[in-house]
């Protein structure tokens, strides 16, 4: 076979057969199909036939219903071969190409935003949540020839028995006496997952782009939070670069703000001045004056002395 005669065969097989005649003239038969499926007068002109194959056609309808605006309805009839009777074969709803379509859909830890939790709601994290590590893989326990290593055997029933007299708490295999897991456990300190490096830097950047020096009131401040008497470190690796505003008129009150961020409530802005000194009085009310009586001053102007 040559090479000519295998590509027109392979033309000929992919190209769309033309409608068959019957099929394409049961226009009837698709408008009752498609009545009966959407809505009553919500089918509207018939717009379109096209070929799916042999002897299998599509009829298309205008839909008039106003929320599908742009749609159509589609039912395809078949027909077997040398049988002249149209059979229906499926209706759908299909859009149109200037089909008014939904949004796409959007996984829901895509849509959370800041905000959107309430009272009551729960947001869960995945196993491999990149912002997450283990807090406690049990790499820390103790060498078994250690000194804080887990007690074994006799020695172990004697000490749950000793343990058991002090409190009433069961003793069980995770917080064997000597485990650094049991001691965390003891202050409250172990966690099961703690944040990764990468959480670490995603939320250093969340906390930037909003309290950052970037920010136009940081950037209208008369000086950083870094010289702010309102600024509350926090602890850490983020202390170097972070605190807590503590000023209640601040913009940024109760958040997390950025050591180079700034306000026009920094504490030493605009310091008021003292109220000055109260002025001396004219008279001295402290002061007890002498005067004398009528007849000592009387006396004092016939002093010979003074003639």
């Amino acid at each position: 076979m040559s090479a000519a005669t295998t590509r027109g065969r392979t033309a000929r097989t992919a190209r769309t057969p033309a409608p068959d005649r019957l099929c394409a003239e049961a226009v009837d038969l698709a408008r009752a199909a498609a009545e009966e499926a959407a809505a009553p007068g919500t089918v509207g002109e018939h717009v379109a036939v096209v070929s799916e194959g042999d002897r299998v056609v599509t009829h298309y309808f205008e839909c008039e219903d106003p929320g599908y605006r742009g749609w159509r309805w589609a039912v395809t009839v078949a027909r077997a071969s040398r049988a002249k009777n149209v059979t229906l074969d499926e209706t759908v709803l299909l859009p149109g190409s200037d089909a008014l379509l939904a949004p796409e859909w959007v996984p829901w830890s895509e849509r959370l935003r800041p905000g959107d939790m309430g009272p009551g709601d729960l947001l869960p994290t995945e196993a491999d949540d990149l912002r997450l590590e283990p807090g406690y893989t049990g790499a820390e326990e103790p060498p078994p020839n250690s000194a804080v290593a887990p007690v074994t055997g006799e020695l172990a029933d004697l000490v749950d028995v000793e343990d058991a007299e002090l409190t009433t708490r069961p003793a069980s295999a995770s917080t064997s006496r000597g485990s650094i897991a049991a001691v965390a456990d003891e202050l409250g300190m172990r966690r099961a997952r703690v944040l990764s490096r990468y959480g670490l830097h995603s939320a250093a950047d969340r906390w930037d782009e909003e309290f950052g020096p970037k920010t136009p009131m940081a950037q209208a401040a008369p000086a950083s939070c870094a010289s702010c008497a309102f600024l509350m470190p926090l602890a850490g690796s983020l202390s170097q670069a972070f605190g807590v505003c503590a000023n209640e008129f601040g913009p940024a009150d109760g958040h997390v703000v950025s050591l180079s961020y700034g306000c026009g409530g920094h504490s030493e802005a605009a310091v008021m001045p003292k109220p000055p000194a109260a002025a001396a009085h004219a008279l001295d009310t402290m002061r007890v004056d002498e005067y004398p009586l009528h007849g000592e001053a009387r006396e004092a102007s016939e002093d010979p002395g003074d003639a």
